[in-house]
This record gives structure tokens, sequence and C-alpha cells, in this order.
């Protein structure tokens, strides 16, 4: 009756902005979470690449309770020690030489582009604003973010959009090549696409891009709102690929389930970023960077045990998802991923094999419209990838 109360409060309280799964969830641990109905379900989504080191670590849990006996906000006009910490730790751990904390990762796109254009105006010019972005990439739901995105079916309704993002083919050397013009500032890329079908891109794209930005004097921006945090086995993304951006954007896994986004950027780059010309209320409050200093250092504990064994258990899933691709060779067309960041593409629309899952206790979610995206906590074990798979073979064997 419970249940059954709260999804008729959610219907007519909340805005219908997500198809939402017919189950109300009130407890996570680890790998799994609890409905109000008692029914417990592995958590293979993860809060789409969130919950990192698992639902209510006891470490973050435990950082959030002192820091909430202690201070909970003040403004950015102060100094706080947990926001300088976090910011000591990615940038020792990184590329960067500066951080700008937000709240979520398009915001943190937000800031991206602020700063590339910034950059632009006050070392290339005035004519050079636009930022060169992908087809089938994801950069966020607010108005910039969105029109950097290059997926129509988020910006439609909402046009006009934001001027000056061009898509292009994602790996694709040549046609980012030919985007390139005078007013081109800087690319933006995922490393590896998300909600784009989980698009890992081929050896050398990357670092082909990173020689054209050098060579035309552009910025690279990488969006690790997804891939950062362990999530493909190493700390960042960019490090599988030998490469380093300029600026980068992080958010989902950083603050071990609570809103924080940051944006990355080489001190040549932010020195643009003058008092006054970005600022966030809520940006890397005593909270949430409290929180996401738990869930860094737990990441780099032991030299990073944990990310070394999302690589071993990435790969243990993929073996066992082309296992099933072998047997379902009619309904599954790949598996591809990075890490704990995996995708399995169907010949057919998936939302149907993510409720079969969820009503065998297995959550999933659908991305590109036939992929299955699988990023559950780095702290799964081998035990329950063997679950899943066997959950997937039961749902292919009734839908294929």
């Amino acid at each position: 009756m419970e249940t059954k109360r709260l999804l008729e409060q959610s219907s007519k309280y909340l805005m219908n902005t997500y198809d939402r799964a017919p189950i109300v969830l009130r407890k996570g641990r680890g790998t799994r979470v609890y409905s109000t109905d008692g029914r417990e379900y592995l958590d293979f989504a993860g809060g789409i690449a969130v919950n990192v080191i698992g639902h209510c670590h006891p470490r973050v849990v435990i950082a959030i309770q002192k820091q909430a006996q202690r201070l909970l906000h003040v403004s950015n006009l102060y100094h706080t020690e947990p926001q300088i910490r976090l910011a000591r730790l990615l940038v020792e751990n990184s590329f960067a030489d500066k951080v700008f904390f937000c709240n979520s990762g398009a915001e943190a796109v937000e800031g991206a582009v602020k700063l590339a254009r910034r950059y632009a105006r006050e070392h290339l010019g005035e004519g050079r604003f636009e930022i060169i972005t992908a087809f089938n990439s994801f950069h966020g739901r607010t108005l910039a973010a969105l029109s950097a995105t290059g997926q129509a079916k988020f910006q439609k309704g909402f046009e006009p959009l934001v001027p000056g993002f061009r898509h292009v083919p994602y790996d694709d050397l040549e046609a980012m090549r030919e985007a390139v013009n005078e007013r081109t500032c800087a690319v933006m890329l995922e490393p590896i696409q998300g909600e784009g079908g989980v698009r890992v891109p081929s050896e050398g794209y990357l670092e082909g891009v990173r020689r054209l930005c050098d060579e035309a004097g552009l910025l690279l921006i990488l969006d690790e709102v997804q891939t950062g945090m362990g999530r493909t086995g190493r700390l960042f993304a960019y490090e599988h690929f030998g490469i380093e951006p300029d600026i980068m954007t992080l958010s989902k896994g950083l603050g071990g389930g609570t809103p924080i986004g940051a944006v990355l950027a080489r001190d040549r780059v932010v020195e643009v970023f003058t008092p006054g010309s970005h600022a966030s209320t809520f940006g890397g409050n005593p909270l949430t960077a409290r929180a996401a200093v738990a869930t860094l250092e737990t990441l780099l504990e032991d030299d990073g045990m944990l990310m070394q064994e999302c690589q071993r258990l990435g790969e243990y899933l993929r073996r066992g998802l082309l296992r099933l691709k072998e047997e379902f060779s009619g309904t599954v067309v790949e598996v591809r991923g990075l890490g704990l960041m995996v995708g399995m593409e169907l010949t057919k629309e998936c939302t149907p094999f993510v409720k079969a899952c969820m009503e065998r206790g297995v959550l999933i979610n659908c991305t590109a419209g036939s992929t299955l995206r699988f990023t559950p906590p780095l702290i799964v074990t081998t035990e329950e990838i063997d679950t899943v798979v066997d959950v997937l073979e039961g749902v292919f064997e009734r839908l294929s």
C-alpha cells in the first residue's frame, strides 16, 4: 500500500520529465538497492555511473555525517578546507593546475564552454567562438550544453539553440579536420560516448584530435562526466589514450552519490577567469566536497587497487556478454566498452529487456535506443556479474 500511495503522489506532484520504473527505492548498500515493497535489486546502472564505490559507502557516509555537524554551507567568498583538499587531490592526480567547482555535469560543461570562449576572445580574437563537438554526443540539459549535444532528439522543442557549435561524426578525424575554420576555438569530446551507445574510439583517434588542436591552436575539452573517477579502469579515461586535454569536466562519480561538478584546466587557460567572470553559489560546498574527498581517497588508496580491479572485472563482464552474443547472435549486435562502462547493442529496442531484467531483480538501463548500458559500482564481484549474465540469458530466451 505504501508503494502504491507513493507512486500516486509522484504522478500527482512531480513533473513528468522521466519515464520512471514503477518502483520506489528506499535504501542502498554496496551494489544493491531495496524498494519500499521489500524487493532487492542488483544495481548495474549505478545511478548511471554515479555510485562508483557503491551505495552508501561507509567512508562517504561518515564523512558526510561529520561535515554535516560542522559546516554545511558558506559563500564561495570564503575559503573552506574540504574544497581546498578536493582541489589539491584532483590537481595532484591529473593534468590540471586549477579546479572550479559547480553542482552537476551540465554546469561543468557550461563552465568549460565559457572558459574556452573567454580564452579565445583574449588570445585568438573576437571571431573565434565556435566549438566542434560530435554527433551522438551528450553534454547535458542546460541550453548551451544541449546545443553542444549532437542528438536532435534531446533538442527538439527547445529551439532556437545557442549558436557556436558544429557537429561532426565521432571517430572521424578527417571530418574533424575539415570542420575547423576561422571561427573555431575548441574541440569538445567524450573520450567514450555514453548516451550515444557506449562508443569507444578507434586507436589513434583521440591522439589525432590532440595533434589537430595543437596544430590549429585550439583548446581540447574532454567531457569526462561519465568516464571519469575510475569508471574505465583509470582515474580518467584520457590516460588510456596517451594524451592530455586543456580542459576537462567531471561530475557523476566524483561526489560518491552527492551532487558536484568540476572544471579542471591548465594555468595558461584559467588565467582568463578572474573574480566575477564565473561563479556557483553551491559549487564545492563543504558537504559535497567532503563526500568527494572520501570518494577520491577510496579510489586512490592501495595504489588504485579498486581501479585495477575495475579493468579485470570489466573484462570479465564483457566475456560473459560476448558469450550471450554468440548464443543469441540474432539479438546481440556488439559488446563494447572499457572498464566497467560496457554497452551491449541489440537488434531491437531495448526497453523491454530493461523491464524484464528489473522484474528479475537486476537494474540496467537503455541508451541510444538499442544499447543496454552497464555501469555498476566498481566494488562489484564476479559472482554478481555471473548473476546478471544468467538473468540476461533468461531474458534473451524469452524475448529473442
